[in-house]
């Protein structure tokens, strides 16, 4: 805390006029001209100038009052922080949220924990469902705030960025196409495994499959499997490809089971995204999280 003549000079530098510092602080005119002097005695340099009934304040004083205005706004800064620590001590309540799967299984559940440990008493529920339930479940109010892999046209939701992903392709390393140059007329005849519909990582790719002009009736799609762990598990035995993201095949990868096909022009960019009910408030709880997952990711 900035002591009283600290305050006093932050005030007459502010106001310039010691009877407009006094009102400010509720005390006297002289108490603020001895709080005045003390510190230019501390100092050892004059803070302000005296021109007839006015004043101006030095060089000494202008930098004081350049350092005065951060230590304030670190102060303000400092209490904000200390009152929100306080308060989720304290807090009560629940908090809803649906992610879509790589999100549920991977993503969320190192943020889950942070948020927990700092918001002790809050209930958390998570449901996870693909992109497409997820945006369900929020208009229905079955949830207050949604995490999904990709944005889905619709009115009525607001999406914010959270993080940036790709869905690339891959198969086992078993497979023959493992580390091969695919080129895209060569994947027409491939087989391929992909997500259900309404899944955010199916989206991604379908997306990107438009951009390159290619049909999904034009593909030899031999498979389509509910959930990322069983696409994952069918490619790990199987010989086709398919498409997930890095977040999802982590742990496959290092211990080499799976492997990405060089396939460059179907490496789909996203962006995954927090997902709110247009024109309605989010709880400081939610927005916290929010808060949470984007330092913890972004950092």
């Amino acid at each position: 805390m900035l002591s009283i003549a600290y305050e006093a000079f932050y005030q007459v530098a502010s106001h310039l006029s010691f009877s407009k510092a006094a009102d400010a602080l509720y005390i006297s005119q002289p108490a603020v001209s001895k709080q005045i002097k003390k510190l230019e005695g501390e100092l050892g340099v004059p803070l302000f100038e005296r021109r007839g009934s006015s004043i101006l304040l030095t060089a000494s004083g202008e930098k004081l009052l350049y350092y005065l205005k951060q230590a304030r706004h670190i102060q303000k800064q400092m209490e904000s922080d200390l009152d929100i620590i306080k308060t989720a001590l304290r807090a009560k309540g629940e908090l809803r949220i649906g992610a879509s799967t790589t999100l549920s299984l991977y993503v969320l559940p190192k943020v889950l924990s942070l948020f927990r440990k700092k918001w002790p008493e809050i209930k958390i529920t998570l449901i996870n469902r693909n992109t497409e339930n997820v945006l369900i479940a929020l208009r229905d109010g079955d949830i207050d705030l949604a995490v999904v892999e990709d944005r889905q046209e619709g009115s009525g939701v607001h999406y914010e960025f959270f993080m940036h992903d790709r869905v690339i392709p891959i198969c086992s390393s078993q497979s023959p196409y493992a580390g091969k140059p695919i080129s895209l007329a060569e994947l027409k005849d491939i087989p391929l495994a992909m997500r259900e519909i309404g899944s955010g990582t199916l989206s991604a790719w379908s997306r990107q499959l438009n951009q390159l002009e290619i049909q999904a009736a034009d593909l030899n799609i031999k498979a389509r499997l509910g959930g990322t762990e069983a696409l994952k598990n069918f490619l790990i035995e199987d010989t086709a490809i398919g498409f997930l993201s890095p977040l999802a095949i982590k742990r496959e990868m290092e211990l080499g089971l799976l492997s990405e096909v060089n396939i460059p022009e179907l490496i789909a960019e996203r962006e995954l995204s927090f997902v709110t009910r247009t024109g309605e408030t989010l709880t400081g709880v939610a927005r916290d999280f929010i808060k949470e997952a984007k330092s913890y990711y972004n950092s």
